[in-house]
């Protein structure tokens, strides 16, 4: 009995560990990303987070089909800056078949270095070759448990 005791005690010092260094982690990524600039005035699109640290960034938002020109089949292009006005990159997204006055909301994580502002036009198609490196999606919890859990077993 004392040694399930002591093995619950235990386990329950790596889960309050691993909720602790996880909010840890995430306080320290966020704090690094500082808002990033947009030069551009179409109304259409809806930005309404837009960060980059050093070296990648994030841009998340709506695309509303308010005219009665249909956006289906289109893209966003977003170029990227730097504080020199050099061109770092570009990046296309999809739009889907948005009817009149629908909405579609976007995310775009990139790998660029020191952007400083960036602009977004809709275009009608997307040249081969011109885009910039996607990076991966983030885990999800259950990943996590699960590669923490794999850790766990290998190195006991």
């Amino acid at each position: 009995m004392e040694r399930t005791k002591t093995l619950l005690k235990y386990a329950l010092w790596v889960v309050l560990f691993i909720i602790f260094s996880e909010f840890l982690i995430n306080v320290g990524l966020n704090s690094t990303y500082k808002p990033i600039e947009r030069k551009d005035n179409i109304a259409q699109v809806n930005i309404y987070q837009a960060e980059a640290t050093l070296v990648n960034g994030r841009i998340r938002g709506l695309i509303t089909n308010s005219q009665p020109e249909d956006l289906s089949g289109k893209y966003l292009k977003f170029d990227f800056y730097s504080e020199r006005d050099v061109f770092l990159g570009r990046k296309f997204i999809a739009i889907n078949t948005l009817q009149e006055n629908e909405t579609q909301n976007f995310e775009i994580l990139f790998k660029l270095t020191d952007v400083d502002y960036y602009t977004v036009s809709i275009v009608d198609e997307k040249p081969e070759g011109e885009e910039i490196e996607i990076l991966p999606e983030g885990w999800s919890t259950s990943e996590v448990v699960l590669a923490t859990a794999i850790t766990l077993l290998i190195f006991w």
